[in-house]
């Protein structure tokens, strides 16, 4: 390998990473007139000739097709396990790479590019447990808040104005001037589809009387207009029948990718945007102060990409006079600052690194949600999928091109009810989710399962607030391309030794068949596939649900919290033992938040620029 090269520039600040975190992070630094060089593995290859990128990005209904898309996928296969027996009883186990798929995304925008676009608030006492174990107050929830309203615009996602003013509702509960766009589901697609109609009024009436008190179910259904993030809703807990706000545009998917080339467009001058960088470690003077980064130029460099490269890259250096922050996510930012020397001085060791800082916290920690679907097959076809075959020729595209409306319009998901597992739960932890099309976890190929089958409804069960903090990433070797190891320890073999989150799961499958039950009767579904009705009993769905469970909302890797006790970093972000450099991703919380994670890297991006900018003064 050549020897580096320097950037000829020297920013203010190096952001490595542009999801949710770096990308939000990036674009408020340079809005403030601070230089920022913004470094990203991937490209931005919306506009590839040859491949299906565009529709696959901007279709809200193709998300699935985004994750496996060879130009922008990179493919973790990740252990649930480590007992070898239990991990192959799961069918999603791909036995010659000793996983289960794990999609990220590595291009312009992080995982927002391939996401399914739904934003829902973090719970109020997920912030509320951070500010406690720091005592530093501006993690508040009532603090937090500002960061979702800066944020987000909800203008576009309520044509029930006319609801708003009759019942002299308060519009003031979102933002109004953000970037990030949320809009609702078209209310009326179901009309014209009278399976989809039986179908949500059978299972709304099942959800109303299972959770108690359907008057007030109503009441807050009107007043909040479904709608999870009102304000009203997040400080009282509140469960019951919601819509998915999707973060989309005119019904064009929207994430960070849209936020960083608006802000490098009105500021070229601040944001510098370097594709194709693959960071291989940060670099440190005498004082453990950051200098800047090392990284590798090229294409697809990492092994995680469907097609790494054979070459090594150019290597290059890039210097930043105030700070590097990392952003890279719960598996890629742990790996990059154990490269670097940061982390369990043993495991360091044994690969031949050098430890600059021994901080035991760094890779431990990994948590996750756990999902199950029940997979209903249907009688018939569902009537607005009639002919559909997820690509240009189709009427539904058609639809979705001229009108941007249509099932195409949608991400898939029909009703969404949230509830507890237990009665005495703080906060609801089940976000039950019924979906057009048969989803079963992830796996190669797992998206054509929605191009094949039009016939299927699969209610998946998203259990949060998990207790599992067994999970690790470790370094697989010294070679920045390799992916880590990584292993969630699921169930019995992690931390949770009440089985809370295993019970947790079966009272979801359990809920959601409930509202099945009509539909069976009436001869709409033709077989449950999964579980199946030979799987009852609690002791036989809680197996089921260790052989089919996933997750993919990893995070918790590098959290804030004391060193002592685990801790990666302060509550302003910076890594223990170092000066300057910061970390800012779904890796900084102690432990998982909300139902989806995306809205909380979002906050902490706006957060943190609010913090790095004070220091600056």
């Amino acid at each position: 390998m050549c020897a580096a090269s320097s950037s000829s520039q020297n920013y203010d600040y190096i952001v490595v990473g542009s999801g949710a975190g770096g990308g939000t992070l990036a674009a408020r630094l340079a809005e403030a007139g601070r230089t920022v060089l913004l470094l990203e593995a991937g490209g931005d290859l919306l506009q590839v000739a040859g491949t299906r990128l565009p529709e696959d990005y901007q279709v809200p209904a193709f998300h699935a097709f985004a994750s496996e898309n060879p130009a922008l996928k990179w493919d973790f296969f990740v252990r649930h396990y480590g007992n070898d027996e239990r991990q192959k009883q799961d069918s999603k186990f791909t036995a010659e790479r000793d996983g289960v798929l794990y999609p990220r995304a590595g291009t312009l925008g992080g995982c927002t590019a391939h996401n399914a676009m739904i934003l829902v608030y973090p719970h109020n006492e997920d912030w509320n447990y951070i500010a406690d174990i720091t005592d530093d107050l501006s993690w508040r929830a009532e603090s937090m808040r500002r960061y979702f309203e800066r944020m987000e615009d909800c203008r576009h996602r309520t044509p029930y104005r006319w609801i708003e003013k009759l019942f002299r509702l308060n519009p003031t509960r979102h933002g109004f001037g953000g970037w990030l766009t949320t809009e609702r589901r078209d209310a009326m697609l179901a009309l014209g589809d009278r399976d989809m109609m039986k179908m949500l009024k059978q299972s709304a009436l099942k959800a109303f009387k299972a959770m108690g008190d359907p008057l007030a179910q109503l009441a807050w259904s009107v007043k909040s207009q479904h709608d999870p993030n009102d304000w009203r809703l997040v400080q009282s807990n509140s469960f019951g029948i919601r819509y998915t706000p999707l973060t989309t545009r005119g019904h064009v998917r929207i994430g960070s990718r849209e936020r960083i080339l608006d802000v490098a467009s009105r500021y070229p001058d601040k944001l510098h945007i370097e594709p194709h960088a693959l960071v291989t470690r940060v670099l440190f003077n005498e004082n453990n102060r950051t200098l800047g980064v090392e990284y590798l130029k090229g294409e697809r460099l990492y092994r995680a990409h469907s097609h790494p490269n054979s070459e090594s890259g150019e290597r290059r250096q890039a210097l930043a006079s105030r700070e590097t922050i990392l952003c890279g996510g719960a598996f890629n930012t742990p790996q990059l600052l154990m490269l670097s020397g940061i982390g369990p001085k043993q495991d360091l060791e044994t690969h031949g690194i050098n430890v600059r800082v021994d901080l035991p916290g760094v890779g431990k920690n990994l948590q996750d949600r756990y999902e199950v679907s029940v997979v209903n097959r249907m009688t018939a076809d569902w009537e607005m999928l009639a002919g559909a075959k997820f690509d240009k020729s189709d009427a539904q595209y058609r639809e979705w091109g001229a009108d941007r409306k249509g099932v195409y319009a949608t991400n898939g998901g029909a009703l969404v009810v949230i509830k507890k597992s237990q009665p005495d739960r703080s906060v609801p932890d089940l976000f039950c989710l019924g979906l057009l099309g048969k989803f079963t976890g992830y796996f190669p190929e797992y998206s054509q399962l929605i191009t094949r089958h039009h016939n299927y409804l699969s209610w998946v069960v998203l259990k949060a607030h998990t207790s599992n903090t067994a999970g690790t990433v470790s370094l697989r070797s010294a070679d920045p391309r390799d992916t880590p190891d990584i292993n969630f320890r699921y169930f019995e073999e992690g931390s949770d030794t009440n089985g809370e989150d295993l019970d947790g799961v079966v009272q979801g499958i359990k809920f959601v068949r409930n509202m099945t039950t009509a539909l069976k009767k009436q001869k709409a579904i033709a077989e449950e596939e999964l579980p199946g009705e030979q799987i009852q009993s609690d002791a036989e769905l809680r197996e089921f649900v260790r052989n089919n469970a996933w997750g993919h909302h990893a995070s918790c890797t590098c959290p804030i919290g004391p060193k002592d006790k685990g801790g990666v970093l302060t509550s302003d972000f910076r890594v223990h033992g170092t000066q300057g450099l910061r970390v800012v991703d779904a890796s900084v919380f102690p432990r998982i938040p909300g139902f989806f994670i995306v809205s909380a890297v979002y906050m902490v991006g706006e957060k943190a620029a609010d913090v790095i900018l004070a220091d600056t003064y």
